[in-house]
């Protein structure tokens, strides 16, 4: 059994229950709790009755510490700081040996088995970025992601856990400042800083906008396979990080600021994509009161988000309209 957590709120719903679904369909067994970040989510998500979730409403899980910081940080920024102690308390509350964060916008495309056999006996999993060199923003935003992390139950793994949670307490925010951003600079030394570390290795884990260009994918036998550049190691692709996906007004998608070629966006994006509007669909037949993607105008905010990049790119950030994915 794989135990998961995740967090989010109305804007990011669809893809949450995409990432669901995904795992659904790639785990033979698994519980993902879902962290619902505002009331509508967690009234829309209990009223879908997933099989292999639980859904925890903020008032369940908010302690002192974190409504004590709260008004001090964006919302962006709060949920940065509560990532770390939604794994603690599911690992307290439900008595689990093992849990894993996973961002709500990861989309799994195989079994994530062979990511768990890689840690062995080691307690704590991190990811790598493994940036690209021209969007390398390790200064900035650290070694690691935030994004797929393994914490056991143990003396060790909660060791590392009480730290990050202590550490993104006292500072969490959107800007460099002393070495530190958000809750994912933490990460830089914990390879050396703790025992029973391990940095994820299999290429297949983290494939994302900001690496994906050093490699070759295809699809056989209805699996997704990547094939490194430089090594020609051959890879499935166990999740693919949609950062920086939008949906936009106009019926038009925003890929991000990433060079993607048509490979990446049929076979990577497209699958996914047309998965997200099937469940925008389902709930607004349950809910119509709300837009399950976030949809929402993006048009002023493109040129501002490219400067976090070193270059820009052709086709205006990537953007689609809608009918391309769905024909």
């Amino acid at each position: 059994m794989y135990n998961f957590c995740t967090l989010f709120e109305t804007n990011y719903l669809s893809r949450g229950l995409a990432l669901y679904e995904s795992l659904e369909k790639q785990c033979e067994s698994f519980h993902l709790y879902i962290f619902a970040f505002n009331d509508k989510s967690f009234e829309v998500l209990n009223k879908l009755a997933l099989k292999h979730a639980t859904i925890i409403s903020l008032l369940e899980f908010e302690s002192q510490d974190l409504l004590a910081i709260k008004e001090d940080r964006s919302v962006g920024e709060y949920c940065w700081t509560c990532t770390s102690s939604t794994i603690k308390y599911c690992i307290e509350k439900f008595n689990l040996d093992c849990c894993t964060y996973l961002d709500a916008d990861l989309y799994f495309f195989s079994s994530p088995k062979v990511l768990f056999d890689e840690i062995g006996n080691k307690s704590t999993l991190i990811t790598e970025h493994r940036y690209t060199p021209e969007y390398d923003q390790t200064d900035l935003s650290g070694k690691y992601c935030v994004q797929f992390m393994i914490f056991k139950n143990n003396e060790e793994g909660l060791r590392v856990l009480n730290w990050w949670i202590d550490a993104c307490l006292d500072w969490c925010y959107a800007r460099a400042e002393d070495g530190k951003f958000g809750d994912q600079k933490y990460l830089d030394d914990w390879y050396t800083k703790f025992q029973g570390v391990h940095e994820l290795q299999h290429l297949g884990g983290g494939v994302a906008p900001w690496n994906v260009q050093q490699y070759i994918f295809s699809k056989i036998n209805g699996k997704e396979i990547g094939i490194e550049k430089k090594s020609n190691q051959k890879f499935d692709v166990v999740f693919y990080h949609f950062h920086n996906l939008k949906f936009i007004e106009k019926d038009k998608i925003e890929l991000g600021e990433y060079t993607l070629t048509q490979e990446d966006i049929d076979i990577l994006y497209k699958p996914y994509i047309q998965h997200i509007y099937q469940i925008k669909d389902r709930i607004s037949k349950i809910d119509s009161s709300f837009d399950s993607n976030g949809t929402r105008a993006t048009q002023k905010t493109l040129r501002s988000r490219a400067k976090l990049v070193k270059r820009k790119i052709e086709g205006n950030y990537n953007i689609y309209k809608k009918d391309y994915f769905l024909k």
